[in-house]
């Protein structure tokens, strides 16, 4: 989820920064101790609000939720979180799970990156036999991964001839680094160009179009991707992206030097309140009880120095988006309350591309490739599937 929502949605008493005069950061007098010890990489302190504690998935052993309740700062512990829950996942009731096209061919592997991290990649190509049209690469957004609802969109994509490749961003997923800690956007950004850039060199898709996808915070992501390499993509899709923050929610230019100040002293602290978004993000009800499965999605209070990157970026990109030259597909909930629909109507008119779609769909919120109807979670993805062939044939 993103920067906007942790904003908008920010309690009464703390603005920010809390009325009183008391300090915004307390330490929890115990440390929790995980089932499986994880190691402690980073020698120096790590300053937080105390973490909130996670309420119980119903439905799954006490064994399962002890696993789930784990502390996800380090990727070593995200992945055996992960590993624990694969097949709960596989077996939810979920129109992207039950109806996932079969003889997908999937890889999964890690991926050193030049700042020395092991990223987590995964494919999703084809049946065998099957002609590939076009190499199609994603990026997640705020908190998420690649590895819980985009494994079904992967294998619908995938299934009408596109390859599909994920990465996790850094401290994201099952890659390394601190869970939820942006250090520098433009580091997320050139850890997907490296990364990409090596999957789109392979011999088997020499020669293929590609197009890259970012959903919410990875909306941001693939455009500034674009903006650094403008002829590298064949075409971007935007889904529900995080490119402007509302007037109404920025802090103003004082409040963000204070709080870019306060980055540089306390860069990991957890500062911004969060709410659980899953009521604004899901339609569908059933669906949106399926969200806590997403286990290794990070869920706490935004950390200082990823706030200020967030709203850092924003702000470069609203005064980009008319060097936005690829073609364009924008895809929006017109209800949704996470990222404004408004500001992808900005986008869209500001960009500089001839070749640009925006479609907004009729009371659809935030996720609306995982959390509406099942029928409106299909028109999506066809029309995603619709616009690569079009600009594929061409």
């Amino acid at each position: 989820m993103d920067l906007s929502l942790t904003l908008r949605f920010r309690s009464p008493e703390l603005y920010l920064f809390p009325g009183k005069p008391i300090s915004p950061f307390s330490f929890p007098r115990k440390q929790y101790q995980p089932i499986f010890p994880c190691p402690k990489t980073n020698p120096k302190p790590h300053f937080t609000v105390t973490a909130k504690q996670r309420s119980p998935i119903e439905g799954i052993s006490k064994d399962l939720n002890a696993i789930a309740s784990q502390n996800l700062d380090f990727a070593s512990c995200r992945r055996r979180v992960r590993s624990a829950f694969v097949e709960v996942q596989q077996q939810l009731d979920h129109c992207l799970f039950k109806m996932a096209p079969t003889g997908i061919r999937t890889e999964e592997w890690y991926e050193r990156n030049s700042k020395g991290l092991q990223i987590f990649c995964k494919s999703w190509m084809p049946e065998s036999g099957v002609p590939i049209k076009g190499v199609l690469c994603f990026c997640h957004g705020y908190g998420d991964t690649c590895t819980f609802f985009f494994e079904g969109i992967a294998k619908r994509i995938a299934a009408s001839g596109y390859g599909v490749y994920a990465l996790d961003h850094p401290g994201f997923g099952l890659s390394d680094g601190l869970h939820g800690y942006i250090p520098s956007f433009d580091q997320l950004v050139d850890n997907v160009i490296e990364n990409y850039t090596k999957i789109k060199g392979r011999p088997e898709l020499r020669g293929l179009p590609h197009f890259l996808l970012g959903q919410s915070m990875g909306g941001a992501v693939a455009l500034k991707v674009h903006l650094k390499e403008p002829l590298g993509w064949d075409g971007v899709i935007l889904v529900a992206p995080m490119c402007k923050i509302a007037e109404e929610v920025k802090p103003p230019s004082p409040v963000l030097k204070v709080l870019t100040l306060m980055s540089n002293v306390l860069p990991k602290a957890k500062l911004f309140p969060q709410k659980d978004l899953a009521e604004l993000a899901f339609r569908d009800l059933r669906k949106r009880k399926m969200a806590v499965y997403n286990v290794i999605c990070y869920k706490d209070q935004t950390r200082l120095k990823t706030a200020v990157e967030l709203l850092k970026v924003t702000s470069e990109i609203e005064k980009q988006v008319e060097k936005v030259s690829s073609p364009l597909l924008i895809l929006h909930g017109a209800a949704d309350k996470v990222t404004d629909p408004l500001v992808s109507q900005f986008l869209y008119e500001k960009a500089s591309t001839k070749d640009k779609t925006l479609k907004l769909y009729d009371d659809g919120y935030h996720c609306i490739l995982e959390g509406e109807p099942d029928d409106r979670i299909f028109t999506v993805l066809n029309d995603i599937v619709s616009w690569l062939d079009s600009r594929v044939s061409s």
